[in-house]
């Protein structure tokens, strides 16, 4: 590399030698299709600027041999001289591509948090809702958002007069949604997915609304019709399928809306996946992994088998773990090494504390096996973990996280 303070003379020289290489590769790639004569011509600049370098020519004399080469090269070239600008941006790519996916393969991968298992240490996917029309963004600020939260924005009007009614199902005792149907969908216009489809009704007549497949609407219809409940009412209306109608008390006239609120993305972050070649994970840790050795996993999942899950490690091999309800006991001590783990025992902030579910009821106990770990969600209370589905086989461990980069909010930063 020829530094800025270079001498003009050895500019010329290292010039010179680049020159020479080129027409080197277009001697000995191209020897079989160029005529004779320009081959003979090429050779003999070529000759000719060697010695010169040999004999130590000064600057302007290189320069003139230089422009002769050139000039041979431009007929004798090919593809390699001179070079098309649609080559040179295809080789840039091209090499920026491999790049890339190198240190995505070895270093640093891009992974973004879909749902909210680990809220509030990251928060998935979630719906902020807007309880009139003033409210809503207008187009400025809604571009701004979308810029900094890519947040996108749902509005559903009602084709008629009536009375909002939400359909209600219930999984267990304690516990109720509201149902939707899993259809194909596009991503930004282009790529297949997979969208959810729900029904709200106006009266007794459906109105569709299609969100992302990661996407859980129920919170967001908590919050814009029953305010501060964490469950939905009991309803002895209009059965719908397994569902039955609740009325939420809200009336809407024909075109009026009947809910308004943005998507906003889940964190996205770095993971680094170069720590665990050199150390062991440690307990505590956010993880990264793969799901395509869960078998247990795989007949709950919409998605492919082989997929990238985010929890928190709570558990090595040999270690034994108990939930005492709110607590998280690992070998016979309440856990430690999170933050998470504090605020779960406690069922401080945002953390609901662990629940006895799946594989560990009240008075379980699992022991983790060798060469495998336990991992899971902070938000324990809507968590699909290692309490369904088991220990994941420590040549599926991908990384940690390392670094949220977007969105644009006060979560930027270092990874918890």
């Amino acid at each position: 590399m020829i530094g800025p303070f270079a001498s003009v003379q050895r500019k010329m020289r290292q010039h010179a030698a680049n020159w020479l290489e080129l027409a080197e590769k277009v001697e000995h790639y191209r020897r079989d299709v160029i005529d004779t004569s320009d081959l003979i011509n090429l050779k003999e600049r070529q000759q000719t600027l060697r010695k010169l370098l040999k004999d130590k020519a000064d600057a302007s004399k290189l320069k003139i041999e230089i422009e002769a080469l050139e000039e041979v090269l431009r007929v004798t070239g090919g593809m390699f001289y001179p070079k098309k600008s649609l080559v040179e941006y295809v080789e840039f790519f091209l090499v920026a591509a491999i790049v890339i996916l190198g240190i995505r393969a070895y270093f640093f991968q891009p992974f973004k948090i879909p749902t909210n298992s680990m809220w509030p240490s990251y928060n998935g996917m979630t719906g902020e809702v807007f309880a009139s029309t003033d409210q809503e963004p207008g187009t400025i600020n809604q571009a701004f958002r979308f810029v900094t939260q890519l947040a996108v924005p749902k509005r559903l009007d009602s084709p008629r007069q009536g009375e909002v009614k939400i359909p209600v199902a219930r999984a267990s005792a304690d516990k109720s949604f509201v149902p939707y149907e899993t259809v194909q969908g596009r991503k930004w216009f282009v790529l297949p997915t997979q969208l959810r489809l729900y029904r709200i009704y106006v009266n007794d007549q459906p109105v569709e609304l299609k969100v992302p497949g990661d996407f859980d609407l129920d919170k967001v219809i908590l919050d814009a019709y029953f305010e501060g409940a964490d469950d939905f009412p009991a309803s002895s209306g209009i059965p719908i399928g397994q569902a039955r109608l609740v009325s939420t008390g809200k009336m809407v006239d024909r075109g009026g809306r009947i809910l308004a609120f943005d998507i906003l993305t889940g964190d996205q972050l770095f993971v680094d996946r170069i720590s665990y070649h050199f150390t062991k994970p440690s307990v505590g840790d956010g993880f990264v992994f793969r799901t395509k050795n869960l078998d247990q996993l795989h007949p709950m999942m919409r998605g492919p088998k082989d997929q990238y899950y985010i929890k928190r490690l709570v558990g090595a091999p040999g270690d034994r773990l108990e939930i005492q309800e709110p607590v998280l006991f690992r070998n016979g001590e309440p856990i430690e090494g999170s933050d998470a783990f504090d605020g779960n025992a406690e069922k401080s902030g945002n953390y609901p504390g662990y629940r006895n579910e799946g594989l560990m009821g009240i008075g379980d106990q699992v022991t983790v096996p060798e060469n495998e770990y336990m991992a899971f969600g902070d938000n324990s209370a809507s968590s699909l973990d290692g309490r369904y589905w088991g220990s994941i086989p420590a040549k599926d461990v991908v990384g940690r996280p390392l670094f949220i980069y977007y969105p644009f909010t006060k979560r930027w930063g270092p990874a918890p």
